[in-house]
């Protein structure tokens, strides 16, 4: 008899998403194991777009339901998202360049500490520097110097020091939308080892990308959509970047 697998982290079952009259997810079934690193596919205007806002809370379902360790869920903004444990890095990383390591990592959630008179608090930079730095010891990633901008940091730092804000939320789910679009070949490779230390901490990985590679090498399961619906739902199983690129091109499994 074939045993169960574990209960799904993330789950969504007859989800649509409607802008009006156009229709941009139709009856979309997912589950999503704990620890699982699935990959979510397709061409432009497959749907990925509004699949990743309704899971990360910047949009609502139109209908169906969505539910994470069981509950139901539907999230009134990404803050509330990554209050329940669902962090969601964009492309372009919702990092406020000009401002510190910790103070990126922290945003939102700044550690005090009292000044002068228990009531009075300020901002305690030494503990959020090194709380900072060992959020990024986690990922393997080193800067000696924790006060630069990050706007003076690398494309795979960057990377590191968002990361390193959803690990500080202690988000189980790290949804990652096309991490590597704009990075060259080594910082792409970077890029790749942070999210493998993500999944070898035990993270759920949701990777939206338009790289094959970056799926083949990643990835131990492939979601494909096709004009908001789920067209292909199935193990990764040695396929080949081209292979899964014929996938999506034939929109059938």
């Amino acid at each position: 008899m074939k045993q169960a697998g574990p209960a799904p982290i993330l789950s969504l079952r007859g989800v649509d998403k409607r802008y009006g009259a156009v229709v941009a997810l139709r009856q979309v079934d997912l589950d999503i194991a704990p620890g699982e690193l699935v990959a979510i596919c397709g061409s432009n205007g497959a749907g990925k777009s509004s699949l990743v806002k309704i899971i990360s809370g910047a949009e609502d379902l139109t209908s169906g339901t969505m539910t994470v360790r069981g509950e139901q869920a539907r999230f009134s903004s990404p803050h509330d998202a990554l209050e329940h444990g669902v962090a969601t890095i964009y492309q372009d990383l919702a990092l406020a360049p000009r401002l510190s390591i910790p103070a990126n990592v922290f945003m939102g959630s700044e550690l005090t500490r009292p000044f002068v008179l228990p009531f009075l608090r300020v901002l305690d930079k030494k503990r959020m520097a090194e709380e900072a730095r060992r959020y990024l010891a986690r990922l393997s990633v080193v800067v000696d110097d924790m006060s630069t901008q990050v706007e003076r940091l690398s494309g795979g730092q960057r990377q590191a020091v968002a990361i390193s804000r959803a690990l500080r939320w202690q988000a189980e789910i790290i949804v990652m939308d096309e991490p590597t679009a704009s990075l060259g070949v080594k910082e792409s490779a970077v890029v790749l080892d942070l999210i493998r230390r993500l999944k070898e901490d035990g993270r759920t990985v949701v990777l939206v990308s338009h790289n094959m590679r970056d799926v083949a090498a990643l990835a131990s399961r492939v979601v494909i959509l096709e004009g908001g619906r789920k067209r292909v739902d199935r193990p990764i199983d040695g396929l080949a970047a081209d292979d899964l690129a014929h996938l999506i091109a034939s929109g059938a499994g």
